[in-house]
């Protein structure tokens, strides 16, 4: 059983935290706001945190994941929830939505990756492994809060699986089925994020014209999380689903 947090009453909200883990861009603007009308489950996947490790991240761990997910509510009687996922797991909670459909009701998507690509962020994927202290004295005592003495090789496993989906080919993360998406879904990308491939926000447009995409200005990589944007980000958000939510419970 994966290891999860939780708080809040109402209609389930399932976070699904990026690459990194949960405490380096923590949800706390977003527990506060939405606690009161949602109950908010964030687990850890296997790999992370408190729940089980393992050695390697495969490939194909984001479809690992996704049926992982799928346990999880299976193993707490949630029939039906929410999604917001966040980077990694935006990818995740789209594989999600094109897999079962039936069991949410929307999906936030933060931070979304498209292309297997990835041409932008291969030194910054190379340098996650020659150099993981690079990433800042704030973000270190978040991944040791987060997997202890072990985060250098949780950025290591998810920088090596990058790379290795980089590399097996061309093509995006959804095998040409995001279009097929029927699940209502919020897309929010900040203006400058460095993990924001070309390309990426037209195929959006292009293959999802009836999602809401709202970009963030002057937002990096997690705006539910970085203090300029983290108030607009979760009233976005807020607005989005309120309105689906109650839909839902008056069926």
């Amino acid at each position: 059983m994966l290891y999860y947090r939780e708080t809040g009453t109402g209609f389930p909200l399932i976070i699904l935290h990026g690459g990194w883990g949960y405490e380096v861009y923590p949800f706390d603007r977003a527990i506060e706001a939405l606690s009161g009308q949602f109950r908010i489950l964030i687990p850890d996947r296997s790999g992370y945190g408190r729940s089980p490790s393992i050695s390697k991240l495969p490939v194909d761990f984001h479809q690992r994941a996704a049926a992982e997910t799928i346990q999880f509510l299976d193993d707490l009687n949630i029939d039906r929830a929410v999604l917001w996922g966040h980077s990694d797991g935006a990818v995740i909670a789209t594989l999600l939505g094109l897999a079962a459909p039936l069991r949410f009701t929307a999906l936030v998507l933060e931070a979304f990756h498209y292309t297997k690509a990835k041409e932008g962020s291969v030194d910054f994927f190379r340098s996650m492994i020659a150099n993981p202290k690079s990433v800042g004295r704030r973000a270190i005592a978040a991944l040791a809060r987060d997997h202890g003495t072990e985060w250098r090789e949780v950025l290591a496993r998810n920088a090596t699986a990058w790379l290795e989906i980089v590399e097996s080919g061309p093509g995006d993360l959804y095998d040409a089925r995001l279009s097929e998406l029927q699940v209502p879904a919020l897309f929010i990308q900040g203006s400058v994020d460095p993990r924001t491939e070309p390309g990426d926000l037209e195929a959006i447009r292009r293959d999802l014209p009836q999602a809401k995409l709202e970009i963030i200005e002057d937002a990096g990589h997690s705006p539910h999380s970085e203090p300029a944007s983290a108030d607009e980000c979760v009233r976005i958000v807020k607005e989005f689903l309120l309105p689906l939510v109650q839909t839902t419970r008056a069926i």
